[in-house]
């Protein structure tokens, strides 16, 4: 048996919503058929968006949207999807799969989308191949009420009232598809291009995110830092976050492997690359902590998730994949490791939304399914808002000889409803753990429980949409106080405890 011990009155911080923050890039077909259909679409919409697509993710609880990219953010020219639909100009998504980019989705529809969901907003402007004037005169055309030339150009587009911008990236991926730039250089570009993102609203301000790094690349994090936030006090404010990407790819990126035909040996290899994103935040952390120790500046995990081959006959610079119980365990697994570092975490964005990567849902025409990871996010929702209590639980090592990982992870909060939510992972692909959970200083006097478990292989189709869903968990029984329950193979938990 192992044991679960949750210290019901030491809080470690709040958990904000963004951590379970999603991605929608122009890519594949996340925008275009997924989420955005057009307004004579026959698949049922509310401007152009796809009803059964919201009305899904607001029941997920999507707390704030990253948008136009990625890659794309930094070929994006905002001016080109505004106006009339029909005199937008088009292009090549030279990015994502070379195929025409009608710009009929923009800034207005972003933000239509957005109200739609009820959640906040995140624009990723062009520092790449963008002007700080095209940035400026965007921040701009979205947040500035006055007498202006951007301000005018907006009613005249229909929106005479102007949009919350809730966080800003300054430039993405720019050590790579975004100027491939050295880090000092970045930073120095950084410092110039947010100058021009102004608060047009003092109390509602723009958090401004700058492009952190690649995966291990600490180098980067210590240059931007070091230039960015150590300067004159008075412009500690002009950071308010550090991007972080790191996506599983088991295989490496010339190998990624399949997202349905794997084997044990696979499904270890892959969760444990996953746990590496625990090593790249106390690392980066520690870095920041160097000029940050007051964590001013929220590290910001803006791309994550799984990245395998795409879909056998699809096209490949669409990146549309399946998604496992392995996925589950991969989204589980993460936000466990986010909740346990909020002090420092203050966003992550899943990539992506709808049919790229670790989706939470897939289209296909007018049909709509949803996936294993969907369900985790919506067990997990209650996190949301929510203050970090401190906990731990025993583990051992499983998996092969090759790659080792805990059978077990968890995460526990004090949610705003009153009760403590505990969530766990049950990484085995075979065997059930038996848990006894002590809460300290706490009075149990109700206990339900919401389990997501199948096969490792298993998924939704179009064909059988709920293979995978998530179920009552009723083998949670309080014995002296304590929680006694097994938590089954393949798995992942969330126990709602009612306590006095």
């Amino acid at each position: 048996m192992f044991k679960l011990f949750v210290n019901t009155k030491r809080q470690m911080g709040h958990i904000n919503p963004e951590i379970q923050g999603h991605f929608s890039e122009h890519l594949g077909r996340c925008i275009y058929e997924g989420i955005y259909v057009g307004e004579d679409s026959e698949i049922p919409n509310t401007n152009g968006m796809r009803n059964d697509v919201v009305a899904a993710l607001k029941e997920m609880k999507v707390p704030v949207l990253r948008w136009p990219g990625g890659c794309f953010a930094d070929e994006y020219h905002w001016k080109d999807g505004i106006g009339p639909k029909e005199s937008r100009k088009k292009m090549i998504n030279t990015h994502w799969g070379g195929v025409v980019e009608d710009n009929s989705f923009g800034t207005h529809e972003f933000m239509e989308l957005c109200k739609q969901l009820g959640c906040k907003t995140y624009v990723n402007g062009n520092l790449g191949s963008g002007t700080v004037q095209e940035m400026s005169e965007w921040v701009e055309y979205m947040t500035f009420d006055g007498v202006s030339p951007m301000a005018k150009l907006r009613e005249e587009n229909g929106s005479k009232d102007s949009w919350t911008v809730d966080y800003f990236g300054v430039g993405n991926e720019n050590w790579g598809c975004g100027g491939n730039m050295t880090p000092t250089h970045y930073a120095n570009e950084y410092r110039r291009y947010q100058t021009y993102v102004r608060n047009y609203h003092p109390e509602r301000p723009i958090q401004k995110i700058a492009c952190g790094a690649n995966v291990d690349d600490y180098n980067w994090t210590d240059k931007v830092m070091d230039t960015c936030f150590q300067a004159p006090a008075w412009l500690h404010g002009f950071m308010d976050g550090l991007s972080l990407h790191y996506y599983t790819h088991p295989g490496g990126w010339e190998n990624k492997g399949s997202a349905t035909d794997f084997d044990e040996a696979m499904w270890y290899q892959t969760l444990n690359k996953t746990l590496y994103i625990e090593e790249l935040i106390n690392h980066h952390t520690a870095i920041m902590d160097k000029y940050d120790k007051e964590h001013k500046v929220g590290l910001i995990v803006d791309e994550w998730g799984t990245w395998f081959d795409v879909e056998p006959g699809t096209n490949p610079g669409f990146l549309y994949q399946q998604n496992t119980m392995r996925d589950a365990l991969v989204a589980g697994i993460n936000l466990n490791i986010f909740n346990k570092h909020c002090d420092r975490v203050k966003m992550a964005n899943i990539a992506q939304m709808v049919n790229v990567l670790q989706s939470v849902i897939l289209t296909e025409g007018a049909k709509m399914i949803l996936t294993p990871t969907y369900h985790v996010f919506k067990m997990y929702n209650c996190h949301q808002g929510a203050e970090l209590l401190d906990s731990y639980v025993e583990t051992v090592k499983i998996g092969t000889e090759k790659d080792q990982v805990p059978n077990l992870t968890e995460s526990v909060s004090l949610g705003t409803d009153g009760k403590i939510h505990i969530t766990m992972t049950n990484l085995s692909v075979n065997e059930d753990y038996e848990i006894e959970g002590l809460l300290a200083d706490a009075e149990v006097t109700e206990v339900k429980g919401t389990v997501l478990v199948n096969e490792m292989h298993a998924h939704n189709t179009f064909d059988a949409p709920e293979v995978v869903k998530a179920e009552s968990f009723d083998g949670c029984k309080v014995v002296d106080n304590k929680l006694v329950f097994t938590i089954p193979a393949c798995s992942v938990l969330h126990l709602e405890v009612t306590v006095k």
